[in-house]
């Protein structure tokens, strides 16, 4: 949404990062920038940039001998961006450990106003195996430059981020009764240079998925009296990276309904390896009903969601 006339963008983060435009191929079914390629700007392009503020030297070329790895991400979706929009991001360090960091990246409107909000811990690991070893003096030394709060417009809202991740497996998906509504396999051109599935196609898995746990349930609420032009728009998310697949590994997305109200639905996602039941990362996904007529948020018949409850997954979490 636009600001009020003479509000003040929030001050950027010390660090600046990406900067460039979204492309039209980029967009989805709801004209606006598709979250996998949000994610890609912060995980591929503002994470090798703050590994760079950070002194890490090429820490994403195939010789590295350090790099970054995310291991949970916390998401807000702001504003949209269409094509052509310019968009630019900045980061800075929230906290720093041994051998990890709790970054924030934001990235903003060529008016400044917050376009998506990123809260990233990251692990620095040696690339092959990927063990954490501790940051370098220099490091140290450039973290301290780069510290900074989390921006009022960043902290989550409808997600807890302190719930501790739990053990999702493939069998306990069929026990729970989550929907299998995707199964792909990774592709080399979605791996980084050390051969790990990239980050944002993670999520792309979901994007790629979601369409046949929700298609049936848009028929119904337009069936119900919801607008034809009825579609969802993710507003938070949080991910929960667990293991790394490589080129020609299978992965299978089960789904389990957490929450449903009239103006929100909250989804649990596990992506698991089906040859060993493991998961590859878990997601906790809310998405509000969107209108694209309107390009506004609209709310489900009453009657509809009271109709759905009996769907929700009891005891699916991230």
């Amino acid at each position: 949404m636009p600001r009020g006339v003479g509000a003040e963008p929030p001050p950027a983060l010390p660090a600046p990062l990406y900067q460039g435009a979204v492309n039209t191929w980029e967009c989805d079914a709801n004209g606006h920038l598709n979250v996998r390629f949000q994610l890609e700007r912060a995980t591929v392009h503002g994470l090798a940039q703050m590994a760079a503020a950070l002194k890490l030297r090429g820490a994403f070329r195939d010789d590295a001998g350090a790099t970054l790895i995310p291991r949970d991400m916390h998401v807000r979706f702001l504003r949209e961006a269409h094509p052509n929009n310019p968009l630019s991001m900045s980061g800075g360090v929230l906290a720093f450990g041994a051998d990890d960091a709790a970054l924030c990246f934001d990235m903003r409107h060529f008016d400044g106003a917050p376009a998506t909000a990123f809260r990233m811990t990251v692990a620095h690991v040696e690339p092959l195996q990927l063990r954490p070893f501790p940051w370098s003096a220099r490091s140290r030394d450039a973290a301290a430059t780069l510290a900074c709060a989390l921006p009022p417009h960043a902290e989550p809202r409808a997600i807890d981020i302190t719930r501790a991740p739990g053990k999702p497996s493939l069998d306990q998906a069929r026990q729970l009764g989550a929907l299998r509504i995707g199964a792909q396999v990774v592709s080399p051109d979605q791996c980084d240079a050390f051969g790990r599935l990239r980050a944002e196609h993670v999520f792309g898995r979901l994007s790629d998925s979601v369409p046949h746990l929700f298609s049936e349930w848009r028929r119904e609420a337009v069936a119900t009296g919801a607008p034809p032009t009825l579609s969802g728009a993710v507003v938070e998310a949080r991910l929960v990276f667990r293991a790394w697949p490589r080129a020609g590994d299978l992965i299978e997305v089960h789904s389990g309904l957490a929450e449903l109200t009239t103006k929100l639905t909250r989804i649990v996602h596990w992506l698991l390896d089906p040859a060993s039941g493991k998961p590859w990362a878990s997601a906790e996904v809310v998405a509000i009903n969107f209108d694209l007529a309107t390009r506004k948020a609209a709310e489900l018949p009453a009657d509809l969601v009271a109709a759905r409850q009996p769907r929700v997954v009891s005891g699916m979490t991230i």
